[in-house]
């Protein structure tokens, strides 16, 4: 019943804990505001979820991309939704036709766009 999130969660957690002790499920669960048990049952693939926000926290507690997360999650975060509703159709369009692109050609467009060549 493992979730790619659930688990992508735990693995990461638990190699963090190989070297430092603060890692450990309570202690996460603590710093991110939610009980033990509900952290234990997202690893485990149970059918909860978290919020936008408690994701972007076990990123930052993890070291790891809140968009990583969150997509693992099944989720968008506000600020891409925003993007997405300022011209729907648009990104509609650049999104499925980015399904079939391989990955270093997808990296050349968002290098090109983010450094204004284009």
């Amino acid at each position: 019943m493992e979730t790619p999130f659930g688990s992508y969660v735990r693995e990461k957690r638990l190699e963090l804990r190989k070297t430092d002790k603060k890692y450990s499920l309570r202690q996460v669960a603590g710093r991110i505001g939610v009980e033990p048990s509900y952290l234990s049952k997202i690893e485990r693939g149970w059918p909860v979820t978290l919020s936008e926000k408690k994701i972007i926290s076990l990123a930052g507690e993890l070291g790891e991309n809140p968009d990583l997360l969150l997509a693992l999650a099944g989720k968008v975060s506000s600020e891409v939704q925003e993007v997405i509703r300022s011209r729907p159709e648009l990104f509609a369009e650049l999104i499925k036709n980015l399904k079939n692109m391989p990955d270093h050609a997808v990296l050349r467009l968002v290098r090109e766009v983010r450094d204004g060549e284009w």
